[in-house]
């Protein structure tokens, strides 16, 4: 993986943690065609990294992201704004799809698609000047795709209301609900992200990833069928090598040495 994918998308890993970093922030960091297939990109080729465990997506400047770039959206054919929205789903999806945990990094305003980026992520830090809305309904063009994650991450009440009023809510509340992580004051924020990061990154690899599959995968099925998959998952992991070795470390009270276990 270069250090870098493009001049708006770059890619750093240190010590098994991906930074992967908008770098736009002369226009917001607004998420163009080209950002969001860079961003596509970054996140497949570090899907299949496996010296990567963890990433964390930020940005850089005062604002997370301003959405889509509006410049991009006038005068076009509905071919060209259904290629941005393929494009846009495409890239969302791929968070959830890698096997790796991602971590928003939020400062300042995440509004639309970036609320939509936000949302997408497995976890969220935001620093306390962060906030999220979806103010499309403002501009005529109601953030159906931004809502797609929303809901899955807030009240529907909640989200409902910063779809149809266009007001952000504050981290603080964003935390109150349940759809941010950690709330933390700006100057603290990539250290708090990286904390978080690094506590994920000391336990086991493997079973994060499995862990994440599963998770997603029951949240759209029934508890009878939700439970019949979380016991195969559940079985299947308990007799892989990290797993003997997690629980060997326990009793034999000492930390798990994760490098020397292999995937069975």
């Amino acid at each position: 993986m270069p250090p870098s994918i493009s001049s708006e998308v770059r890619v750093q890993i240190t010590d098994s943690i991906a930074h992967v970093t908008l770098d736009r922030p002369q226009k917001r960091n607004a998420l163009s065609l080209r950002v969001l297939a860079d961003l596509e990109r970054a996140l497949s080729a570090l899907g299949g990294d496996t010296t990567v465990r963890v990433v964390i997506i930020a940005a850089s400047g005062k604002v997370f992201s301003s959405g889509h770039d509006l410049k991009e959206m006038v005068d076009r054919s509905a071919e060209d704004y259904e290629r941005l929205f393929r494009q846009c789903t495409t890239t969302m999806q791929r968070i959830r799809q890698i096997p790796h945990p991602v971590i928003a990094q939020v400062q300042g305003l995440a509004t639309a698609a970036g609320c939509q980026l936000a949302a997408s992520c497995d976890l969220i830090v935001a620093g306390r000047s962060a906030a999220f809305a979806t103010p499309g309904v403002k501009i005529g063009l109601f953030c159906t795709t931004p809502m797609v994650p929303m809901v899955r991450g807030l009240p529907p009440k909640l989200a409902m209301e910063m779809l149809l009023t266009g007001r952000p809510i504050t981290a603080q509340r964003a935390y109150d609900v349940g759809f941010v992580n950690a709330v933390c004051d700006d100057d603290e924020l990539p250290e708090t992200t990286l904390s978080l990061a690094q506590n994920i990154v000391e336990s086991s690899g493997h079973a994060a990833t499995i862990g994440k599959a599963a998770f997603y995968r029951q949240l759209h099925l029934s508890e009878t069928d939700a439970y019949a998959d979380a016991v195969d998952v559940m079985a299947r992991n308990a007799c892989d090598s990290e797993a003997d070795e997690g629980i060997r470390a326990f009793l034999e009270k000492r930390p798990p040495r994760w490098d020397q276990t292999s995937e069975i």
